[in-house]
């Protein structure tokens, strides 16, 4: 792999779309360091779904590079009982972006995919070209079909265009802005929630969905905002990336250090009524890796920033 690249962003104009997301909002702190002109569009002002709008917002607003991190996203409830909204979605945010990307003359772009592209019993750890082997979790998978369908977008329009589209697959994330709603989240977060009302309320036990035992691999999503920007800035060429840890735990090790940070003394009581979802999802960064990128936030501390923010910007405003 020789696609080395440097793309320097400072004094550039750059498109974070997603930014009121938690990957959206973790790009536009990592970007502050870069010196670069900032532009976002509150989701009042611009529907990421229209096409018409989008491509007239990018002519209008001439951005150097666009991080796409728009998305419909949620845990195993949401993609299970709301299909189409994810698959129809999703599909609408990339082709407007990226379509308009191209008409617009934008000079780079980066667009944020999923590890549930891959395979639901894909070789682990997941190496990139373990795309398209395999069937797909059924639980998640019309996001996926839409995340793969952009991954392909970026490889359509660089071969027809030339553009300088890639793409990246993160792992699972945690951090600020997340989405803390106990239905339609994501599992860190919802675990971080259920720990939290169960530490104030003085429950003796939390729910866990499932058996505890999925193995998976989580990390900060500041983490993965810097990743972002060293492809942005390192990488050109058409191969896609994982960005992950590398190193995994099982569901309960997970719940049981939220628990260790917010100094919650009950226990775990699963629900085995409730999918597990993949057995196993660790991924293999080694590609990113060999770039020179490392992960720097561990677990245990990186949860405990994650649940103060909680505590201070959702739990507190709740009560």
């Amino acid at each position: 792999m020789t696609d080395r690249a440097e793309f320097d962003l400072s004094g550039k104009r750059v498109f974070v779309a997603g930014n009121r997301g938690m990957v959206g909002a973790a790009l536009v702190r990592r970007l502050a360091a870069e010196k670069c002109t900032i532009l976002t569009a509150p989701k009042a002002e611009l529907d990421l779904t229209r096409q018409g709008p989008v491509e007239e917002w990018l002519a209008r607003e001439k951005p150097d590079a666009v991080f796409l991190a728009a998305a419909r996203v949620g845990g195993i409830h949401a993609n299970n009982s709301r299909p189409a909204e994810f698959l129809y979605e999703n599909l609408a945010i990339q082709s407007a972006v990226m379509h308009g990307a191209w008409k617009a003359g934008v000079r780079k772009l980066l667009f944020l995919g999923s590890t549930c592209i891959y395979p639901r019993l894909a070789p682990q750890p997941m190496r990139e070209d373990a795309l398209l082997t395999g069937p797909l979790e059924p639980t998640n998978e019309w996001y996926a079909i839409a995340k793969i369908a952009g991954l392909k977008m970026c490889h359509a329009y660089k071969k027809q265009y030339g553009v300088d589209f890639i793409a990246c697959m993160p792992t699972n994330l945690y951090g600020p802005h997340d989405n803390y709603d106990l239905e339609m989240g994501h599992v860190p977060a919802a675990i971080i929630a259920k720990v939290h009302r169960a530490k104030l309320a003085g429950d003796p036990t939390i729910p866990v969905w499932g058996d505890g035992s999925p193995m998976r691999e989580f990390m900060h999503v500041d983490d993965l905002a810097d990743a972002c920007v060293f492809l942005m800035k390192n990488y050109t060429g058409l191969d896609a990336f994982n960005v992950g840890t590398g190193k995994e735990v099982t569901i309960a090790e997970f719940a049981r250090t939220v628990c260790k940070v917010a100094g919650y003394s009950g226990s775990l009581a699963f629900d085995t009524s409730k999918p597990n979802g993949a057995p196993r999802k660790l991924t293999d960064p080694s590609r990113l890796m060999a770039l020179g990128w490392r992960p720097k936030i561990d677990l245990e501390p990186g949860l405990a920033d994650a649940y103060r923010w909680y505590v201070d910007n959702v739990a507190s405003k709740a009560a």
